[in-house]
């Protein structure tokens, strides 16, 4: 039987990982960027030229809400989201840290 991890969020324990790259799917389009330490998943997406969906970006509407497919993300807040949601891969990018060296997220 073959088990397959599906990317999520990540604990505490995974926040020493240098990220390399973020790749967001956004409006049909594909773009990936280097990661700058520090910076949200959100914050990634703007630096990038993009205009990713956001409000109140304190982690509380879930406007922001994406999928994460590959890597790992640790979120610093998360007044939106239950947690099945977060089970399934989704983040508050206002709040998500990439923790692997590579993320690929997906708004829908």
């Amino acid at each position: 039987m073959q088990v397959s991890r599906a990317p999520s969020y990540a604990g505490p324990a995974d926040a020493g990982v240098a990220t390399e790259k973020v790749t967001i799917e956004l409006d049909r389009s594909t773009t990936t960027v280097a990661y700058s330490a520090g910076d949200t998943l959100l914050q990634t997406a703007r630096m990038a030229g993009l205009s990713p969906p956001s409000s109140c970006e304190v982690g509380s509407c879930g406007t922001c809400m994406a999928r994460l497919t590959e890597g790992c993300a640790r979120m610093l807040n998360n007044d939106a989201l239950e947690d099945d949601e977060v089970q399934e891969g989704w983040v508050l990018t206002c709040q998500a840290l990439p923790t692997s060296p590579t993320v690929r997220v997906v708004y829908e």
